[in-house]
């Protein structure tokens, strides 16, 4: 979707500083940020939602609301959304802090904290046997991306809409995201590397022109040149 969550290639947000030596929490002797991780990860182990879904919840709000929450705050919002939308906690529950005598659905399979470290080691794999669907496309080939503007979840870019590159390789069968957002645990499509000049992508604005920038890309969102 076209969103404030989407900032990458746009001007005015600086370079990235990925923070070698930073602490990967910053809430102190609170915990909170440390306690949300948990949260999120022992909900979403009951499997009733996909990890596309999940994304969508967090990036599902307005530029006010996502900008003025930090980092944490948006995936705690985006675990209440869901828990809501799924019938797992009401309201009531979250104003009260209680739970309810309302029926909601079974949490489904519990995460203790000895399965942690299998669980995440294990992640979500989301490739798909291809059975006879063959790759529309192959190394060397030129394309195109398509000038998409969902309302839903999308993993192409803004900055990499109708813009022309080439195939650099063919990455496998992979559950779809945009329809993955939605529910849909099946549907899979060609996935790609896809190589862009810098100049393409950004114009003069772009630093080096002749710099090579790659993306993985599924084919739904690729036309052949």
């Amino acid at each position: 979707m076209n969103g404030p969550h989407d900032i990458g290639g746009m001007h005015g947000f600086g370079p990235v500083d990925p923070g070698a030596n930073a602490a990967p929490y910053h809430s102190g002797a609170e915990g909170w940020e440390e306690r949300a991780m948990a949260i999120t990860i022992a909900a979403g182990a009951g499997g009733h939602w996909t990890i596309d879904e999940s994304r969508f919840a967090r990036e599902n709000r307005s530029p006010s609301e996502y900008h003025s929450l930090s980092y944490f705050q948006i995936w705690l919002a985006g675990l209440r959304s869901l828990l809501q939308t799924k019938g797992l906690v009401t309201s009531e529950e979250f104003a009260t802090g209680h739970a309810g005598n309302t029926a909601t659905t079974p949490a489904g399979r519990c995460l203790t904290a000895e399965d942690v470290p299998a669980t995440l080691k294990r992640g979500g794999p989301v490739d798909r046997p291809p059975g006879d669907v063959r790759p529309a496309l192959a190394p060397g080939d030129r394309v195109r991306t398509r000038n998409l503007q969902p309302r839903g979840h999308i993993r192409l870019p803004a900055y990499a809409r109708d813009k022309e590159g080439w195939i650099v390789a063919v990455q496998g069968y992979h559950v779809f995201a945009d329809t993955s957002a939605k529910g849909d645990r099946d549907t899979a499509h060609w996935l790609y590397t896809v190589g862009f000049r810098a100049g393409t992508l950004w114009g003069d604005a772009a630093e080096h022109p002749a710099d090579e920038v790659t993306i993985d890309v599924w084919e739904p969102y690729l036309d052949r040149l």
